[in-house]
């Protein structure tokens, strides 16, 4: 890492070395006429990762569920990017990989998508266990809300991924900086929302060892396969679930005392709101089972009674009602995804 004088070391986003603040300028590395604060980063491995500014074109995403499958959906069908969707079983992926075929198709037959695309985004999707996320320059983690499950994927990516990967997790509420921990270097948080191809936004969480130059990173990945990202800093719950999960949660309070019916709890938020869905109809969409993780994260995190779990949601997870993902939750469904995470 030595220039010749000609040579400038630019960081993410083309910013030179020169022109990062001198206040920072601490515990630096010398290169010539240009300075790296490595305290900005703090290793070499995490400093590659966020100097490496050309466009990664190959995506990971561990878990085929209905969150993995989406996300990887939403990269495939933006030109330039190839995904490898993963899974514990390959049977489990390919099953993935077959709803989001479906999915594009049905996008064709409603106008919504040439079937030449669709066929494009089919083709850039493959398939695979764990292990053939091992060259790809981003590997989003989208299992269940487990945290050690998390740190076993991890672990596992990080003895078989480069030292220039970018590790993201698509949690909806556990802590990256417990995640960063377990493998001694970076995690960014990427979390989308359910159904991943339409939702906008992309919360990009910063954990305590996360460079800020990542964070922009991810975030302008976002932008370019057309999400709005918002950066938020590591905490229990993040931005959106923080406000939604407990709303979900005291319907079902309001549903479990007999105050109103369900239809009724969620018309009466869709027009005295101005919701476009009812908190029932919407922790049904998310997954219940995900709005009790999200709820028993807040409440452990912060010891605060407003956000103890309902016995009603922890009674229907036990149960089996998870929403549209089972074909039953506060509603009942047609459609079933059996393997929804």
């Amino acid at each position: 890492m030595k220039d010749s004088g000609n040579i400038i070391l630019r960081l993410f986003f083309n910013r030179t070395v020169s022109e990062i603040p001198a206040s920072i300028k601490k515990n630096n590395l010398q290169t010539g006429k240009d300075v790296i604060p490595l305290g900005l980063f703090g290793n070499l491995a995490t400093l590659r990762i966020c100097m490496n500014g050309g466009k990664i074109v190959k995506i990971g995403v561990i878990g085929a569920g209905t969150m993995g499958s989406g996300i990887a959906q939403a990269f495939s069908v933006c030109a330039g990017y190839e995904v490898v969707l993963c899974d514990v079983n390959k049977d489990y992926a390919e099953r993935g990989r077959a709803g989001i075929r479906a999915a594009l198709d049905k996008l064709v037959e409603k106008g919504k998508m040439t079937r030449t695309a669709a066929d494009a985004a089919a083709a850039a999707i493959h398939t695979g266990p764990n292990s053939a996320a091992s060259d790809c320059g981003l590997v989003i983690e989208a299992v269940l809300e487990n945290m050690d499950l998390k740190k076993e994927i991890f672990k596992e990516l990080a003895e078989i991924c480069g030292p220039d990967t970018i590790f993201a997790t698509n949690t909806s509420s556990l802590s990256i900086t417990e995640l960063a921990a377990c493998v001694k270097r970076p995690v960014v948080g990427m979390h989308f929302f359910n159904p991943a191809p339409v939702m906008k936004l992309v919360e990009v969480v910063a954990g305590l060892f996360t460079p800020p130059e990542l964070v922009s990173r991810v975030s302008a990945i976002a932008l370019d396969i057309g999400k709005t990202p918002v950066e938020v800093k590591d905490s229990a719950g993040f931005l959106v679930n923080r406000m939604l999960a407990p709303m979900v949660n005291e319907a079902a309070g309001i549903l479990a005392e007999g105050l109103a019916s369900a239809p009724d709890i969620d018309t009466a938020m869709k027009l005295g709101a101005n919701h476009p869905m009812g908190p029932l109809a919407l922790g049904d969409l998310i997954g219940l089972d995900v709005c009790l993780a999200v709820m028993e994260v807040l409440y452990s995190e912060s010891g605060d009674p407003k956000y103890r779990p309902h016995p009603l949601l922890r009674k229907m997870v036990r149960g089996g009602l998870l929403g549209r993902k089972t074909g039953r939750g506060f509603f009942e469904y047609q459609a079933v995804d059996k393997k929804g995470c």
